[in-house]
Parts: structure tokens; sequence; C-alpha cells
């Protein structure tokens, strides 16, 4: 029975076939030689020797396929610690190694595929990132540079590859204020003057994070002259279309007014004239307010902080807007520049009122925790959708007239309460109550 006959057979069918030769061709022998006259002794020694070497041939026969796979496997693992995926494995040998040579070449097919994707993946991240126009720096440990795209390159590095330099180094040639914002670790807006004169303004953004087990830091470097110029650009736009819509609002009215005044006075009609320059002054007047409060925000002086007793302030506050005040006062005085506050709080009560809230639902809460001041202005009104919420705090953003925020359509109410917080270093809050209503919340830091 030769090898190619095996090869079908499965390895308990060749485990058996052994067996079934080692019991029958000892007594076969043990038989033959018996009758060729032969001593017991003597014919079971022939029949060792006749057996050794047919056991040995079906042992080697019975291996041979085991150990082929065996090395074949051994030169696979090695070519899939060396990246490559693409060795098969020939089918050969028992049904069993046949079926181990399938299942190899099944998971060979996969990884293949599993590689391909993830280098596609890391070829379109590649492509990505150094594409980008936002500069990326990504530095090791040990502050050497890892990974600098081709913005990096150029901002940094005049074109050429920044991988495994020192990033202290690199920085050390750039301008000033470039250089004090990539050292640090905080994100911030600044601007830089170029070698060639020109100003660019820049936005540093720096994140650490763990990368395998060692810590690493991802700067990242944006230009932000051409947005800013955008939306310079478009806030002008804005500010232009409501002064003219302002303006014309009370001009026109004023010139007809005066038209009709002077008509009335070469007719000798003196009885309407009074209410005809009654009404000019009013209209004057309005458009006095509103400039008034234009020039205000544009030209909000910083803040003159000093304590503050709160019985004092709330009943100066209470002579020009109507509220309530929820919860108990601080036992601390505040601290911060009691006119701007004033106008703030002003410009948001006139909201609440001017929400539909009903007067005694418009209240004034203050809590002191933690060092800073919490002042929340409160109404019962319909309270902002989601879209309003998100913009009302820009300048010359209006609402309709029945909705806070508003301040008679000029967009400035909750503009100048938010830049008068932040100028104290604080913030406001804008968010709807529960069971309707806004709750306005100013948060100021208090001197320690």
């Amino acid at each position: 029975m030769g090898p190619r006959l095996l090869r079908p057979l499965s390895l308990r069918a060749r485990a058996l076939l052994a067996l079934a030769v080692a019991a029958v061709v000892p007594p076969l022998v043990i038989l033959g030689v018996r009758r060729a006259g032969l001593e017991a002794g003597a014919a079971l020694g022939a029949a060792v020797l006749v057996m050794l070497p047919l056991l040995a041939w079906l042992a080697a026969l019975w291996l041979a396929p085991l150990l082929r796979l065996t090395r074949a496997l051994e030169g696979a693992v090695l070519s899939y610690r060396d990246g490559d995926f693409s060795l098969n494995l020939a089918p050969d040998g028992p049904r069993e190694l046949i079926d181990l040579t399938r299942l190899h070449a099944e998971m060979g097919l996969a990884l293949r595929e599993q590689r391909q994707h993830l280098a596609q993946r890391e070829l379109l991240l590649d492509t990505v990132v150094q594409n980008t126009p936002v500069a990326l720096v990504l530095t090791a440990p040990s502050e050497r540079i890892a990974i600098a795209n081709l913005a990096a390159r150029q901002l940094l590095g005049d074109g050429r590859s920044l991988v495994g330099l020192d990033f202290a180094t690199v920085i050390a040639g750039l301008p000033e204020t470039l250089r004090e914002a990539l050292a640090g670790d905080g994100d911030r807006l600044f601007m830089v003057t170029l070698p060639d004169g020109s100003e660019e303004t820049f936005h540093h953004s720096s994140r650490a994070f763990r990368l395998q087990g060692q810590p690493h830091r991802l700067r990242l470097l944006r230009r932000m002259t051409r947005e800013l110029s955008r939306a310079e650009v478009a806030t002008w736009k804005r500010v232009i279309r409501v002064l003219s819509h302002e303006l014309n609002n009370s001009l026109a009215p004023i010139s007809s007014l005066a038209h009709s005044g002077a008509e009335l006075a070469r007719r000798g009609d003196t009885v309407r004239l009074p209410q005809v320059l009654a009404s000019i002054g009013e209209r004057a007047a309005h458009l006095h307010s509103f400039l008034s409060g234009y020039a205000a925000f544009a030209k909000l002086p910083a803040p003159r902080r000093e304590a503050v007793d709160w019985p004092a302030f709330l009943a100066r506050l209470a002579t020009l807007g109507e509220f309530r005040v929820d919860g108990a006062l601080p036992d601390k005085p505040g601290w911060f520049d009691a006119a701007q506050i004033e106008q703030a709080l002003l410009n948001l009560i006139k909201n609440a009122h001017e929400s539909g809230s009903e007067p005694d639902a418009v209240a004034l809460a203050l809590r002191l925790q933690g060092g800073e001041l919490g002042i929340e202005v409160l109404d019962r009104g319909p309270g902002m959708s989601e879209v309003v919420l998100a913009q009302a705090l820009l300048p010359f953003y209006s609402t309709k007239r029945s909705e806070p925020g508003s301040q008679g359509g000029t967009g400035l109410g909750l503009a100048l309460a938010r830049e008068i917080a932040e100028a104290h270093d604080g913030r406001i809050a804008l968010s709807n109550r529960d069971g309707g209503g806004l709750r306005v919340l100013i948060s100021l830091p208090q001197a320690r």
C-alpha cells in the first residue's frame, strides 16, 4: 500500500491499519517459521525482526504529514510575525490535516483583509492629518517630535521635516508670542507679527494623553485671521443694517413732522404746533437713547470693583425696575462695580417684564458659594427656544419684542450683560425653568 493510497485515510484509519498489521503479521510469520521446522523462540525472533522494519515504515508513513504540516506552520508563524500573511499551505495528508490546512488558509485570508483594511485606514488618516490646514505637532515623553504635518512643517520649520527633533529647539527661533503660546499648556487666541510685517491671528490648543502607556502631548495651531475677518465683516454689516433701520424709523417721522410744523407755522396755526414739536422731541429722544446704548456697549470701561452693601444696592435698583427678592441676602458684601452690575441687572429685569411674565413673578436671587457670587434673574414668561438660547448672548442678535433678550430690537440687552460679566472675569448663562420662564445667571468671582 503506497503513500498515495494512504493520503485519503484519516488519522484514526491509519492507526487502525497499523494495529491490524501489528496483530496479523506476527502470527503469520510465526506460523510460517514453525512450518519450516524451527523452534518457537526462533519463530518469535524472526517475527520481531520482520515487524520492526514494517512498524518503522508505517510510523514514518503516518508521521510524515504531521512533520510536513509542523514545518509549514512554523514557516507561516514566522511570516505572520514579519507581517506577511500571503503564505498558503498546500492540503496534504489525512482529512484532519486537510481540514486544519483549510482553516489555516481561511485565517490567513481574514488576517490579510484586516491588514489591508488597517493599512487603508492608516493611509486615509495620514492623508487627512498631513493635508489639514491646522498645524499639528505630536511630541513624545522626551519632547521629541513624533508627528508634524505639512502645515506644522511650513509654520515651524520652513518646510523641512521635524520628526525626531527636540520641540524646544524647534520653537526657539520663532516670534516671542508664538513661542510662549506653544510652550504653554492652555488654549488661547493670540496675534503674531510675521517676518514679512503682516499680522496673523492664531488659536493654540494643547492636550496631554497616554499612547501605549507613555505620556504624549498634542498641539494644534490654527490660523484664525480669515475667519475672524469674515466674522468682523458680517458683524459690521449687521450693525449697519440695525443702525440704518433704526435711523430710518426715527428720521422719517422727524422729517415728516418738521414739514408739517413748517406748514402749520406758515398758515399761522399755532394750536397744533406744540404737539408736532413734542412728537419731534420724542422721536429725537428715542434716537438718542438708541445711540447711547450702542455707545455704552462699545465704550464699556474697565470695572472698578469695590465692596457693595446689599440693602443699599437693591434699594437703588428697585427704583429703576420692579422685582422681588427670593431668599436671604448673602452675609458678606458683594465685590464688583456697582454701576455696571446695576446696568446689567436693569437690562435683565426689563427683559423679564417684556417677556410677558406677571410683574410679581420677576424675581432676583443671590447666593454666595465657594468664593463666587451668583445673581439670578427669574421670570415666568414663555422662555426661549433652543435656537434663541444658542444665539441670544451674541451682540446685535434680536428676537421679537415679545421675547426676552431683545431690548427694543437692538440685540444689546443680553450682550451688554455678558460684556459686563466677562469684564468682571465672570460669566452669564441662560436656561429655561421648569414650569415655564427663563433663568439668567450671572456668576462673579468675589474677593477672598
